[in-house]
């Protein structure tokens, strides 16, 4: 097996130099911390806004909601720097809500939700799984009733992903 490191064929230098502060932040603010980080089965909340702060949390999320303006390459580039680092952290559920508000939410949930979690000061998590149902989607109970100005929601949800932590969860559930 060879030992030549590999490069994405995408790779420039600004990604190359993007790519070296990833990975200096990770082996000083992230590594260290790994045994108790696992320990208590979640990182520990300063660990969002030191990542926030570096611009790594949501890199690809426009520069008017508080990203990095980047691209998925840059998205990727943290991805892969965590998993090169073995570090678990739940940026990629930070990324998936965000896109999830990117595209569908009102400007209003854009402007007061995407910055706050760019800059790691709030937490997003997604409650699919639920009992007897896992993550498949087809077999959730969980409903949202309308009343009025506001959903009443009825039903469980387990494995929350950045659960402990969230300020924000999206929520999946049945409206009909």
């Amino acid at each position: 097996m060879s030992s030549v490191p590999y490069e994405s064929p995408w790779a420039n230098d600004e990604l190359r130099m993007f790519r070296a502060t990833v990975r200096q932040f990770i082996q000083k603010e992230f590594v260290p911390h790994q045994a108790r980080w696992r320990e208590q089965q979640r990182p520990d909340v300063e660990a969002w806004t030191k990542a926030g702060g570096t611009g790594m949390l949501l890199p690809d999320l426009p520069e008017a909601y508080g990203g990095g303006g980047g691209t998925f390459a840059h998205a990727a580039v943290v991805l892969e720097e965590l998993a090169h680092a073995g570090v678990h952290f739940g940026s990629g559920i930070q990324s998936i809500v965000a896109h999830y508000i990117l595209a569908y939410g009102s400007e209003e949930q854009k402007c007061r939700w995407l910055p706050l979690m760019a800059r790691g000061d709030v937490v997003a998590a997604i409650a699919m799984s639920e009992p007897g149902a896992g993550s498949d989607l087809r077999g959730i109970q969980t409903t949202a009733r309308r009343d009025g100005e506001h959903y009443v929601i009825n039903g469980s949800k387990t494995f929350i992903t950045n659960g402990a932590h969230a300020g924000l969860v999206c929520l999946a559930v049945k409206t009909d």
